[in-house]
């Protein structure tokens, strides 16, 4: 057993332990073992589909050190004047070259394939060399929130021995074309399927989406790293809460101010992640009209996929495309600061990267534990509208909290991945000013409604 000398023992080196890193060693003189059980640092992103990039902009992603990208707007395309998104190669190569430079300083030992054990132990999964680091040793875990992916977790559904279900890594390694794709999955990863196999040239009409629940999802428009517009977006989210009468009404005036975006407008979506999307992508999608809503598919057989109501025939050479990785959890919220471990979660409304910024930053310029939690109180993503509305809830309260005290607000406005940061010395424009007001005018009273529209059983703080 071999002890290592490490302050703190973060165990997961995905995008949620690399920027909670990055933080504390920039604020504290500490040492960090950081352990995976993948071969590197960037998490699910070394096993994503090949096609896949940020769904926001690249700026709200990553360490708090370091932008990722060069915060560049885009010069050509559809997306042109919004701002850049990255590949996954681009990450995965901008969290390696992040681990280098915590390596450089001395403060991070980065210890990868190796499991971690519990009683603050973990071992190589190569060497099989077992590791333990000291009693004095804070853990954080880094993986409760870890997503799923169609590579690493097997399709929700049963398929017979002669169906080709592959998962969604697997389209671009098809040698030859099938007369259907049936893609099976509601979120975004259903969506870059769909979107990808119409850019190669594939008919709409050659896709059956399977599409258990429809989705909401945020115009990429909206949610951009400029004052203005990010803050906007916040306004007349809280002004449509204000103003609603049910959570229904709240998300149909949220699509009429521009924020919201359906595939289907004949449809009211009842999920309610809300990843990004562009109107150039959704028109695509809308083009697809083979959607198949019979809730979760439970087996696939040549030229047949079986539900609970009934079946639906398909084509006899279809390929059935996996992209049904529940991807988000939603465990329940813990304290964040805990006897047994630091446990990373999201406290500002979504953006993971930025809420374990937030706690790596509060970690190494607070003492009390007590005192921590009361400033980083953790949100849950969304699911439902209600829970949407939960998440903006919890994430608002909290924002209110830690940004109540200078050091933190200083900070937070001075790195890119807190979305509604002003930075220092940005113009004044009458767009902003605009925002700010409105901000001031709708905050309480629309939380106080947003609070009131979520479930009776979501009220719970």
């Amino acid at each position: 057993m071999h002890t290592i000398d490490a302050d703190y023992l973060v165990v997961g080196a995905g995008a949620m332990g690399m920027a909670f890193t990055d933080a504390l060693v920039d604020h504290a003189d500490v040492r960090v073992a950081l352990v995976d059980r993948r071969y590197g640092v960037s998490g699910h992103w070394l096993e994503a589909y090949p096609f896949v990039r940020l769904h926001q902009a690249s700026a709200f992603y990553g360490v708090a050190s370091t932008l990722l990208g060069g915060g560049q707007l885009q010069q050509r395309g559809p997306e042109k004047g919004l701002q850049e998104r990255a590949t996954q190669p681009e990450i995965c190569a901008y969290y390696a070259q992040m681990l280098d430079r915590m390596r450089e300083a001395g403060r991070v030992e980065f210890f990868g394939n190796s499991e971690y054990a519990g009683d603050r132990r973990f071992f190589s999964r190569i060497s099989g060399e077992w590791f333990e680091v000291p009693e004095r040793c804070r853990v954080v875990d880094a993986r409760y929130l870890a997503p799923s992916i169609p590579a690493e977790k097997p399709a929700p559904f049963e398929a017979a021995d002669d169906v080709r279900v592959i998962p969604v890594n697997d389209l671009v390694r098809l040698e030859e074309a099938p007369s259907q794709y049936v893609i099976v999955g509601s979120g975004k990863t259903a969506t870059d399927a769909c979107i990808w196999l119409l850019a190669l040239g594939v008919d709409p009409g050659a896709i059956c989406w399977v599409r258990p629940r429809d989705p909401w999802m945020m115009n990429r428009a909206v949610v951009q790293p400029d004052p203005a517009i990010f803050l906007g977006m916040a306004a007349d989210t809280m002004q449509a809460a204000h103003d609603a009468n049910s959570v229904e009404e709240l998300f149909l005036r949220l699509e009429d101010a521009g924020i919201m975006l359906r595939i289907d407008r004949t449809v009211m979506p009842t999920m309610a992640k809300t990843p990004t999307l562009a109107t150039w992508e959704l028109e695509r999608l809308r083009t697809v009209e083979n959607v198949v809503r019979r809730g979760h598919l439970e087996t696939v057989d040549r030229g047949k996929l079986t539900f609970a109501d009934g079946s639906v025939a398909i084509a006899q050479d279809a390929v059935v495309v996996h992209c049904a990785a529940d991807g988000l959890k939603y465990p329940p919220l813990v304290p964040v600061w805990r006897p047994e471990a630091i446990t990373l979660q999201a406290i500002r409304a979504g953006f993971p990267c930025f809420g374990a910024a937030l706690i790596g930053y509060v970690e190494a310029t607070r003492r009390e534990d007590e005192e921590k939690n009361r400033l980083c109180t953790p949100s849950q993503f969304g699911n439902s509208m209600a829970q949407w509305a939960r998440m903006n809830v919890q994430g608002t309260r909290a924002t209110a909290s830690f940004s109540s005290e200078p050091d933190i607000k200083e900070w937070s406005n001075q790195v890119a991945i807190n979305p509604a940061r002003i930075p220092p010395g940005h113009p004044e424009s009458a767009r902003l000013d605009d925002a700010r007001e409105r901000l001031a005018t709708y905050t309480r009273p629309g939380l106080a409604r947003l609070a009131e529209l979520m479930e009776p059983d979501l009220r719970r703080p």
